[in-house]
């Protein structure tokens, strides 16, 4: 017999169908677990009531002999959608009997609308749960640990941190594709000259030889211009440091060339106004 059932389709399974009209059960338990999957992980949460009381279960039971003679006694259990509650968890559950009315009914009734009426979600407040360790899944595991509550690893997913993280992010990853934006335009413009100088109907290619020579050219003459200016300065130095030269009789080198000469005697036949008076 398998250990679940789906309650939606027990009435129409051969192997369920004759159970469900004389063999109907119920099964008491602490709690039961639901895995969560995240991935390629699963967390197991042990679910139960908060004041503690036994989970009322809705089941099948059967009776077989197997190759010995022994009589053996077994049960399935029924599940149902997921309640509201749980749908983060999982999409199934069992079928919870959660008072004596439905526990009588699900026993004593014999028609199939009364099963289909208890037969659903326990959505109740009063179930609760919380998150155990994985080791329970373990068959030689088998004790109080497997009911002992751990403390899982909050994720910041809504924390101030990581919001600011994702905005750095989003700014350096911005400021990569300006920067390859920068450089797209000047690969185009580099590329255009180069086509427009290797365009014979266009331009002429420069000769490399020809500016090189102009430019040695201009540098050889800017460097004579620099001798032929020292050679002065330096001449003029060794002039004026010579004991035999007269500095009185050359001073047409220290004077400044807008300066007036003076008449050389005093009898200036240019006219004057006085000259003029006195001829009256």
């Amino acid at each position: 017999m398998q250990f679940n059932a789906r309650s939606e389709s027990v009435g129409e399974k051969p192997s369920f169908r004759r159970l469900l009209t004389r063999t109907r059960c119920l099964v008491p338990v602490e709690g039961f677990y639901e895995w969560k999957k995240d991935g390629s992980k699963k967390q197991p949460y042990y679910i139960h009531f908060k004041d503690g009381r036994p989970l009322v279960l809705a089941a099948l039971y059967d009776h077989w002999q197997n190759s010995e003679g022994e009589t053996l006694y077994t049960f399935t259990i029924l599940t149902t959608s997921a309640s509201s509650a749980l749908l983060w968890l999982h999409d199934r559950m069992p079928v919870i009997l959660g008072n004596k009315k439905a526990t009588d009914a699900w026993l004593i009734g014999s028609s199939s609308s009364k099963f289909d009426a208890v037969l659903k979600p326990y959505e109740d407040s009063d179930l609760v749960w919380y998150a155990v360790s994985s080791a329970m899944g373990k068959p030689s595991l088998d004790g109080p640990e497997c009911v002992k509550e751990i403390q899982l690893k909050t994720e910041d997913k809504g924390t101030i941190s990581k919001f600011f993280r994702k905005e750095i992010k989003e700014e350096l990853e911005s400021k990569k594709e300006g920067r390859t934006c920068d450089k797209s335009p000047r690969t185009v413009v580099l590329k255009s000259v180069k086509d427009e100088y290797e365009s014979e109907d266009k331009l002429e290619k420069p000769s490399f030889k020809m500016v090189h020579q102009d430019l040695k050219s201009s540098l050889s003459t800017t460097r004579n211009e620099d001798q032929t200016k020292c050679k002065i300065k330096r001449g003029h130095e060794e002039l004026l440091s010579d004991p035999k030269w007269d500095s009185n009789k050359n001073d047409s080198l220290h004077s400044s060339p807008a300066k007036i000469a003076k008449p050389k005697n005093s009898d200036d036949k240019r006219s004057t106004l006085f000259s003029y008076y006195g001829r009256k």
